[in-house]
């Protein structure tokens, strides 16, 4: 039974266990990047190189999802018994390279003001919610001196981890509709919203709250995103630990001293 990609694709994306934003991802990811390459070809007769020659061009993330679609396809097709083997099978994309973010530490976050938005800056480095949970958040969600985190603004959070209970800690005012007005006052700061997650995982890093816990009050699926955040290092932390080192072996028995800067 001949199958064409163009045709199997669409009908597959829409029985995918994913959340709606995914889905449009892949719709879009697979209308830019494949369609037009090898949609025209039966599923049989995709193979290895097609999908290598599709995916070396692209960016490392593009290159990732892209790589990430065609999977999700043939392991329906698999299922399906059209297919006998997955061409996407082995085929690994770019390496994605993930750079240290730069992010305000709280006590850089409370010494500055934002404008009228200054109350949600602060509720998101203090609480660490991702912006589109943020803006699904009322009233209601918060009792008993806890954010119960049960929603995002694309109906379900970003995954199961997601649905979580965070300790109140600051005021709450509901959050604009949009992302532009948090971005046009964080922007002369040079950070990002999703900066302040990374202000609330350090505040807890620094603050001796555990890996584990850290990982679930910031609704990680997956321990190495939060120990990735964890190992970030400041340099006054350096700085800091040589003067703990040296506090706890003495100065004077070392014969080594502080350098002043």
């Amino acid at each position: 039974m001949e199958v064409k990609l163009n045709e199997f694709a669409p009908a597959t994306f829409s029985t995918l266990p994913i959340r709606h934003k995914t889905l449009i991802t892949y719709r879009s990811i697979y209308r830019c990047h494949i369609e037009k390459a090898i949609g025209h070809l039966d599923l049989t007769e995709v193979k290895r190189t097609h999908i290598q020659e599709i995916i070396a061009p692209l960016p490392p993330q593009t290159s990732q999802t892209t790589l990430a679609v065609l999977k999700s396809i043939y392991r329906e097709a698999l299922a399906q018994e059209l297919v006998e083997h997955s061409p996407a099978h082995g085929v690994k994309g770019q390496k994605v390279i993930v750079a240290p973010r730069k992010f305000l530490t709280w006590e850089e976050v409370d010494k500055r003001r934002f404008g009228k938005y200054t109350t949600q800056i602060r509720f998101l480095a203090l609480h660490g919610l991702r912006w589109s949970e943020a803006v699904a958040l009322t009233e209601d969600d918060i009792r008993d001196g806890r954010i119960h985190v049960t929603k995002s603004v694309h109906g379900q959070t970003k995954s199961r981890a997601g649905v979580r209970v965070v300790p109140l800690v600051s005021e709450f005012k509901p959050f604009p509709t949009t992302r532009r007005p948090l971005r046009k006052v964080l922007a002369p700061h040079g950070i990002t919203i999703h900066s302040l997650r990374h202000t609330y995982a350090y505040l807890l890093k620094t603050k001796g709250v555990h890996v584990t816990t850290a990982q679930r009050l910031l609704g990680h699926s997956d321990p190495k995103i939060t120990l990735a955040i964890y190992t970030q290092v400041l340099d006054t932390e350096i700085d800091d630990t040589g003067l703990m080192l040296r506090s706890f072996i003495g100065n004077e028995k070392s014969g080594i001293a502080p350098r002043v800067a």
